[in-house]
């Protein structure tokens, strides 16, 4: 008898993908009927949203509570088996609790669990079983579907696990945009960090003031070469009236080689310069220099008045690249 040849780890990999995959399939088909209630709740409550699980679960909270708390929602995690030993304190009827166990049996929860009821503190399952102790207890429920793990034998929390953090998202996503919560708030929660300087503002790295290099119409191209030594950008701005009019780079300099000393700014200016929006994003400014092959570009208003000036450095030291 022919043996079935072994599954190889490709295979293996590509079981458990379809299996986790077919399972979050079935999770957005079947959304707890309670999804809109529980975001009502966690919409106005005026503590925070207390995120705990055991094992594996555990870990799940950790990400769902970073996730809300990135978000504009304010969440942390109090671990089942500390709780049970002080740190129930944390846990107040201005808050919400989510717990998190796969089979709604696990022990650690118990006190927790009567720490809810005796304060009225209002508590979401987030469980496979509706008849389980977890599920009863609760004052909403966000059941999962009852899809097999994607473990040879059935029992490692993967799949499980998969549709919590899953679950966990569609909370934190439909939260944010029900509070209305932009790009601007998200950057308030990360400075720091590549997702921070992607959304930057020129205005926030733009160089002002006295730094600008600017000079006039009539200036002389010897002071105008001063000013530009003296700024350190390579260019320098046609100013009229707090407008700018024209600049003049390396590239002007070089095409009025031929008596240059003899001439004016405004002679060696090259007009309407491209620009950039002081609000626009720093990396659609980085993308500017780039496609046009210039190192800096001055930050006008809409009326054309001169605010600022942003450097190819500037957006690098940024974090922007």
């Amino acid at each position: 008898m022919t043996q079935a040849p072994a599954e190889t780890p490709t295979d293996i990999a590509r079981t458990v993908l379809t299996t986790e995959a077919e399972a979050l399939r079935r999770l957005a088909d079947e959304l707890p009927a309670s999804f809109e209630d529980v975001i009502a709740l966690l919409l106005h409550i005026n503590g925070r949203i207390i995120v705990s699980g055991m094992g594996k679960s555990g870990h799940v909270a950790g990400k769902i509570a970073a996730t809300l708390a990135s978000t504009g929602a304010p969440a942390q995690v109090v671990h089942p088996g500390e709780a049970s030993h002080g740190d129930l304190g944390m846990i107040t009827p201005d808050d919400v609790v989510i717990m998190i166990s796969n089979s709604g049996e696990t022990r650690e929860l118990a006190d927790m669990i009567a720490h809810c009821a005796r304060f009225a503190i209002p508590m979401i399952a987030m469980t496979r079983r509706a008849d389980s102790t977890l599920a009863r207890s609760a004052t909403h429920v966000l059941l999962m579907p009852d899809a097999p793990e994607a473990c040879a034998i059935g029992m490692a929390p993967t799949t499980s696990t998969t549709m919590a953090m899953a679950l966990g998202d569609a909370l934190a996503v439909a939260l944010m945009q029900e509070r209305g919560f932009d790009r601007e708030n998200f950057l308030a929660f990360h400075p720091g960090g590549s997702l921070g300087a992607q959304l930057l503002r020129v205005s926030a790295v733009m160089h002002r003031g006295d730094e600008l290099p600017t000079v006039q119409a009539d200036t002389s191209m010897g002071e105008t070469l001063v000013v530009m030594s003296q700024k350190g950008f390579g260019v320098a701005a046609l100013v009229e009236d707090g407008k700018l009019k024209g600049v003049i780079t390396d590239g002007d300099l070089r095409r009025n080689l031929e008596g240059l000393m003899e001439r004016t700014a405004g002679e060696v200016a090259t007009p309407n310069p491209r620009t950039v929006a002081p609000d626009a994003l720093l990396t659609e400014a980085l993308g500017m220099m780039n496609a046009r092959k210039i190192s800096s570009l001055f930050a006008v208003e809409a009326d054309g008045t001169l605010v600022g000036l942003v450097h190819i450095h500037d957006a690098l030291r940024a974090g922007v690249a």
